[in-house]
């Protein structure tokens, strides 16, 4: 299978567009702000059961005594 002259033609005029315009990157294109792997809902919930948690074994600890 050969390639059309037409399509060879217009490949390489975009490949040399880009070319010239390398380093000059679109704003829409770069990220802006950070992306968290989790959501806000998610992390909040992680947060409350872990300290949920360290509060509910301190005071379970504090009332039992410690007879060591």
């Amino acid at each position: 299978m050969t390639t059309s002259k037409r399509f060879a033609e217009r490949k390489n005029a975009k490949f040399q567009r880009n070319i010239t315009r390398r380093g000059s990157v679109p704003e829409t294109s770069v990220k802006k702000g950070y992306d968290y792997p989790v959501g806000p809902i998610l992390l909040g919930f992680i947060v409350f059961v872990v300290v949920g948690s360290s509060l509910f074994q301190i005071i379970r600890t504090a009332t039992s005594g410690s007879t060591a």
